[in-house]
């Protein structure tokens, strides 16, 4: 029994080891991490989804919404779902783009007319979820028709899936019939960390938008993964078998080798705590790797992600380690998406975003489209007395919309929340 745990205890070593030196080059985190950001100016931020970016009069409108109010910071979707709401992207442009002139950019637009009026823009990219799972996309370029073999796949129908060509469009339809099914936990179908050439291609992507726009930053949003369920791709497991079979023992190997031809699971359900820490570190990798391709492009934006507001459930449900991307500056900045309609319960998500931020900056997430105007008003106040550097309100869209809020919410927000909106307010660039 010592020499079988001994010799499990090596094995996690040598594992661990060898999970780390896999990130892509370059990927490490910063050699000097960036102070604490938004001490000098409170962020007053909304999260602004694509659909209120598809005309100029929207944006017209939401710029000037957003500076009536006493907002100065605007994060808008530019990467919903593996489309571009910007022009001359490596991804295709969605339908309502194409409706449109070819001289309208709606990036450069919003950061433009925001840039008048004071405002900061941040480019917010939704990382692995690319695309509906009750639509695909009907462009033949996008990444979900070009590259299957990129998407997670869960475990509840890998073994099926391990068996169907990954080019056959059998194999994303039965992918797509399982997500409609579980839709209440999977928002959709998502690219994976796994995939060297896919975590390639999200840089490429993020690489080009901080080199070609003026942005003040770089939000990323779904980089996690939808459940501790996911990836059990064939190309996942085949990268963790070539990770932990050096640490193995002949024999060992050869029986797991015999076992996997008739289990998929064969080398995860051998090494469970590896096979987590595996995924955890690719996750981070990426991160890594997004992170450093925004500093090199353009070294004074931030870079924000968008969390689950329990640091241990992140890690533990979704496998997002957002707590070591800010200790190791791998981020600047969290957003915890603290939506609960329970004041007690916001506090507290804040409070332990606070403590776990450090020097780091903390915007506080607040689902207004969930809360009346008082409510969101009270989060707010909340949310300054525990120390936060701003708030980001969940969304733009929806505060506007009568059929959804209370008439005149943002206005009502402002006045009461942001009384100095129109003689100091001055942006955060």
């Amino acid at each position: 029994m010592r020499q079988a745990r001994t010799a499990s205890r090596l094995l996690a070593a040598t594992a661990m080891a060898a999970i780390c030196a896999i990130g892509p080059a370059g990927a490490g985190a910063p050699a000097d991490p960036a102070p604490r950001q938004g001490q000098a100016t409170e962020i007053r931020a909304l999260w602004v989804l694509r659909t209120s970016l598809t005309t100029p009069k929207s944006i017209d409108a939401l710029v000037t919404r957003a500076r009536d109010n006493g907002f100065n910071t605007l994060v808008v979707q530019v990467r919903g779902r593996g489309d571009a709401y910007y022009r001359n992207a490596l991804e295709p442009m969605p339908p309502d783009l194409q409706r449109q002139p070819a001289s309208f950019d709606p990036l450069t637009s919003v950061i433009d007319s925001a840039h008048e009026a004071g405002l900061a823009v941040h480019a917010w990219v939704n990382i692995n979820l690319v695309s509906s799972a009750v639509t695909l996309p009907a462009s033949r370029a996008h990444l979900v028709h070009r590259h299957p073999d990129w998407l997670m796949v869960p475990r509840d129908i890998a073994q099926e899936l391990a068996r169907v060509p990954v080019d056959s469009p059998a194999y994303i339809g039965r992918l797509a019939r399982w997500t409609r099914t579980k839709s209440a936990d999977v928002e959709g179908l998502y690219a994976s960390p796994m995939a060297p050439a896919a975590q390639a291609h999200a840089e490429g992507v993020v690489r080009d938008l901080a080199r070609r726009y003026a942005l003040d930053g770089v939000h990323f949003d779904y980089a996690r993964y939808p459940t501790d369920r996911f990836d059990y791709s064939r190309g996942a497991i085949a990268q963790f078998r070539a990770t932990v079979r050096a640490a193995i023992d002949p024999a060992r190997r050869r029986a797991l080798d015999a076992g996997e031809r008739v289990d998929l699971f064969a080398y995860p359900d051998a090494y469970p705590a590896e096979w987590r820490a595996f995924r955890v570190a690719r996750m981070s990798d990426l991160i890594a790797r997004l992170s450093m391709a925004v500093r090199a492009e353009r070294p004074t934006a931030l870079v924000s992600v968008a969390a689950a507001p329990d640091r241990t459930d992140a890690l533990t449900r979704k496998l997002q380690d957002w707590g070591a991307w800010l200790a190791d500056g791998r981020v600047d900045v969290v957003a915890p998406m603290a939506y609960t309609q329970e004041p007690a319960r916001f506090a507290e998500q804040i409070a332990a975003a606070r403590e776990a931020a450090g020097t780091r900056g903390v915007w506080a997430g607040i689902g207004a489209y969930r809360l009346s105007p008082a409510q969101t008003i009270a989060n707010i106040n909340t949310a300054r007395r525990l120390g936060a550097d701003g708030i980001i309100l969940f969304s733009y869209d929806s505060l506007i919309n009568p059929r959804q809020t209370a008439p005149d919410y943002l206005p009502t927000v402002g006045r009461a929340a942001f009384p100095d909106r129109r003689s100091t307010d001055d942006g955060s660039r």
